[in-house]
């Protein structure tokens, strides 16, 4: 089922996650596999919960798109559940990053190359990995979300000014996307 993605400006995406307890969610898998479909219809590589409304510790990620430049994220496909960021190491590099929740925004952001993480699969088995390159910047960027960060808070305040309508715009929905969002200043009935 594609779910709706929550549009910057919602309190949701500013909230820190909290963390899942298997019992309390016995339908995991469905959401992950919600959540992918979701993902794919908008064409993204990674979605965390808060982005369709649940403020819990979960984000799917599949880099497979970037396979062509670096070839080992050929069907790279995760859910990580509970994941905590225990290293970022190396020197930061800018990419160019845009987020379902903010369309039509993409900005160069800086993040260091390598990151170890711990977490969990869908199936509850525990791992600690490291990640290099764009699927630690994927990573990255969708562990933020969790935190209740944005990639717009990484930049600076000049470029935060000359974007800042139109993440006004973003919140009231005048912005054209082919995916179902949900808009926090857009009232019910209208």
């Amino acid at each position: 089922m594609k779910l709706p993605i929550i549009a910057y400006g919602d309190p949701v995406l500013r909230r820190k996650a909290t963390n899942i307890i298997p019992e309390e969610y016995p339908h995991i898998k469905q959401f992950t596999e919600d959540m992918f479909e979701t993902m794919y219809a908008a064409r993204g590589v990674g979605l965390a919960a808060p982005q369709v409304g649940h403020s819990m510790r979960l984000f799917v990620v599949d880099a497979t798109p970037f396979a062509d430049e670096e070839p080992e994220l050929e069907n790279f496909k995760k859910v990580f559940i509970n994941a905590c960021i225990e290293e970022e190491t190396g020197e930061e590099w800018a990419f160019n990053e845009g987020c379902l929740s903010i369309p039509d925004i993409r900005e160069d952001v800086y993040r260091k190359p390598v990151v170890r993480l711990s977490y969990y699969d869908e199936n509850w088995k525990h791992h600690e990995e490291v990640f290099k390159g764009l699927a630690a910047r994927v990573i990255q960027h969708e562990y933020d979300h969790i935190e209740g960060k944005l990639f717009t808070d990484k930049l600076s305040p000049l470029r935060k000014r000359l974007i800042e309508k139109k993440l006004n715009e973003i919140s009231r929905g005048i912005v054209d996307v082919d995916y179902k969002m949900k808009f926090p200043a857009v009232k019910k009935g209208r």
